[in-house]
């Protein structure tokens, strides 16, 4: 099924994100995450590409025995980065040869000394004039609440969401944030520049003190004071920790939900627990 018409039938969009595994090992016990997941009926999930298109191979053999064996609609990312047009189009014939309707067109964040193969792409919005050229995939972008980290300004930034959008991207997923007011205001901003496509909020529950830290760090997030306080409370615990995260996460998801956002795309970084944990919270309220 194609994304998009996920968000017509007038009840939130739930999707689970997950990166593939550098081993064999590791490959297998995602897929049982997977299969374990299923039984939530989330409507879709998605499988990130490496830096550098590291995992280009592995994100394409995941996302197909995903679809086919397990019957859960699986959704591509495809990234500007480290692949040149004719790498890309290969990598988009395979996605289509194996059934996958769904691809999130990125720009990519270039790993430290990148040098782009010839004729590459830099932008999302070239990425996805490339695709719509050739292909009838479902096309979703990123977009950023509190401002991608190389935009010069936020006004910049979303004038070339304005360029993704019009370019044909069909739905946004933000970058992950820890305070809902980012996303309402971000919304808002989208919707007066004229975009009009489904912004769903990408939410990524806390495991690990450390590495909330680290991932808001990479992503440009803010963690609010009060999310602060609490984990320095709790770290020397993990199981404590990842206690907050879930009522936190959970919190966020039910005021996002009850002010109209169309969906939550959840975080895992390969450890479900703690977004099946928010998500039965939230099917059950």
């Amino acid at each position: 099924m194609r994304i998009s018409e996920l968000f017509d039938r007038g009840r939130p969009v739930f999707s689970f994100e997950f990166f593939p595994p550098k081993t064999e090992k590791g490959y297998d016990s995602l897929f049982r995450t997977v299969a374990e997941l299923k039984r939530l009926d989330p409507d879709y999930v998605s499988v990130t590409w490496g830096a550098g298109g590291s995992t280009r191979r592995k994100t394409v053999e995941l996302v197909i025995d995903i679809q086919r064996q397990l019957g859960v609609t699986a959704m591509a990312h495809l990234s500007c980065v480290g692949s040149t047009p004719d790498e890309l189009a290969a990598t988009l014939d395979r996605l289509a040869r194996g059934g996958i309707r769904n691809v999130l067109a990125l720009g990519g964040d270039a790993p430290p000394g990148y040098a782009p193969p010839p004729d590459a792409f830099r932008h999302a919005n070239e990425l996805v004039d490339f695709v719509r050229g050739r292909w009838d995939f479902c096309l979703g972008g990123a977009c950023y609440p509190e401002t991608h980290k190389d935009a010069p300004s936020p006004e910049e930034d979303l004038r070339n969401l304005v360029r993704k959008v019009d370019a044909g991207v069909e739905f946004l997923i933000t970058q992950l944030f820890f305070d809902d007011r980012d996303y309402f205001a971000f919304v808002e901003r989208a919707r007066s520049a004229g975009i009009r496509v489904p912004i769903v909020p990408g939410v990524m529950p806390v495991i690990s003190a450390a590495n909330a830290r680290r991932m808001a760090a990479l992503s440009g997030a803010r963690i609010p004071e009060e999310l602060s306080v609490r984990l320095a409370e709790v770290e020397h615990d993990d199981a404590l920790v990842g206690d907050v995260g879930v009522e936190w996460a959970t919190r966020q998801c039910r005021e996002l939900l009850d002010r109209g956002a169309p969906g939550i795309h959840f975080y895992t970084l390969n450890k479900s627990p703690a977004s099946q944990r928010i998500f039965e919270r939230l099917i059950a309220a």
